[in-house]
């Protein structure tokens, strides 16, 4: 019975990642929004990142939207 329930678990487990892409350049905007890129991991345009799906990382997307985007 106990198997039956872990199989249940491991088939309800979500991805839990987010792909993100910048899509304009961070060129004339804050320091802040530079940091934010960088702490996303990206830094050019078109660049794409696959990361944690956490709140944190949901903050920093919403912070610099006009820049990213998320890949389906």
């Amino acid at each position: 019975m106990a198997a039956k329930t872990t199989s249940k678990k491991t088939a309800k487990k979500a991805t839990g990642r987010v792909v993100v892409q910048q899509t304009r350049s961070a060129i004339g905007r804050p320091e802040d929004q530079h940091a934010t890129l960088r702490g996303l991991g990206l830094g050019r345009v078109h660049r794409k990142r696959e990361l944690e799906d956490t709140p944190a990382v949901r903050g920093m997307i919403g912070k610099v939207s006009h820049l990213v985007r998320v890949v389906e």
